[in-house]
Formats: structure tokens, C-alpha cells, sequence
């Protein structure tokens, strides 16, 4: 029988850690380390709730995966997972751009981010833990940072 509480709490701490070094890269003014660190942070708090039910995939976007386990949460948590749905699907396709930039432009990824665009992902990756949070006590599954 699958016991999820060893990659729940993993998940949870890479969400957590993650979302630590996109705040100092933000204070640092690191815009691409803020988006890549807050794509990883936010996909890692989706992937602790999926944990519950099932072992993630390695995927960047397990988007679909929230949307599967989402029929076993209570009704009341829906709402706030398909939040996170949202932010995962939206943040998904920063991981490749912050790591390769855009080469069909010849752009590379500290030249694609401004403050703008490191702002905005690092509010979603806090709301994301937010979520995340919400959702494991919810569960019963309260993990301390």
C-alpha cells in the first residue's frame, strides 16, 4: 500500500526551499533565478498534494495530475486547487525559458525577464504555497517548514 507521507513532506520542502531562493533572488534583483525558482517552488507544492494520492511524475507541468486527484479532495478544496492548477499551468513553460532564454530569438534567459515578470511569478509561488498549505492541514497532513 502506497504510505504518501515521505514525498508529501519532500515535495513540501522543495516547495518551501524554493520559494526561499526566489524571495532572496528577487531582493537580490535576479529576475530569471526569481521566475525559475518560483516555477519550481510552485510546481513542487502541486506535486505535495498530488503525493497524497499518487508518486508524481517528473513532469515540469503536473497540472493534469491536479486536476485527476482533485475528485478525491473534499468539495471545499476545489476551488482553491484549481487555483493552483491555474498558477502551475501558467508557470510550466517558464522552466525551459528560464534555463535555455528563447534561442529562436537568440535571446537568452536573463535577457527575456524585467522586475515585471519576476513580481508576478513570485506572487504566484507564494500563493501557491499558500494553497499548498491550506490543502495538507486540511487534509490532516500539517508538515512544519
Amino acid at each position: 500500500m502506497y504510505d504518501p507521507i515521505d514525498e508529501v513532506n519532500y515535495r513540501y520542502r522543495l516547495a518551501i526551499n524554493y520559494l526561499r531562493e526566489a524571495n532572496e533572488a528577487f531582493s537580490r534583483g535576479d529576475w530569471r533565478g526569481t521566475v525559475a525558482a518560483a516555477q519550481l517552488s510552485s510546481e513542487n507544492a502541486a506535486k505535495a498534494i498530488i503525493a497524497v494520492y499518487r508518486i508524481p511524475s517528473w513532469s515540469h507541468d503536473p497540472s493534469g495530475e491536479l486536476e485527476e486527484v482533485m475528485v478525491n479532495l473534499p468539495r471545499d478544496l476545489t476551488g482553491l486547487v484549481s487555483e493552483l492548477v491555474v498558477i502551475v499551468r501558467r508557470l510550466a513553460p517558464e522552466h525551459g525559458r528560464s534555463t535555455y532564454g528563447e534561442p529562436e530569438r537568440g535571446l537568452t534567459p536573463w535577457e527575456i525577464y524585467g522586475r515585471g515578470d519576476a513580481e508576478t511569478a513570485l506572487g504566484m509561488a507564494r500563493r501557491a504555497v499558500d494553497i499548498m498549505r491550506t490543502v495538507l492541514k486540511s487534509l490532516g497532513l500539517e508538515i512544519s517548514d
